[in-house]
């Protein structure tokens, strides 16, 4: 089933929460380095988890859902998973 939510433009997905949202996303190596502007990653076949915040900038990136859990924990922020 398709989530509403990935459909959302910026300005909305800021309207739900602002700075407050975030969403979390698993990412091949590869589509990493791309939104890194093409940075060299230590394991570019691995999966990675990336924070998002609502505007689209990354806000945390880890090499486990672990790390971005205890990442998150720290922080105040809503959550959206995206699947």
């Amino acid at each position: 089933m398709d989530h509403p939510l990935r459909h959302l433009t910026t300005a909305q997905f800021m309207a739900l929460g602002g700075d407050a949202v975030v969403y979390v996303k698993q990412i091949a190596g590869d589509q990493l380095a791309e939104i890194l502007n093409g940075e060299e990653l230590p394991a570019a076949e691995q999966d990675y988890h990336i924070v998002v915040a609502a505007d689209g900038s990354p806000l945390m990136i880890g090499d486990s859902s672990e790390s971005v859990d205890d990442w998150l924990s720290e922080q105040a922020f809503g959550i959206v998973s995206v699947h």
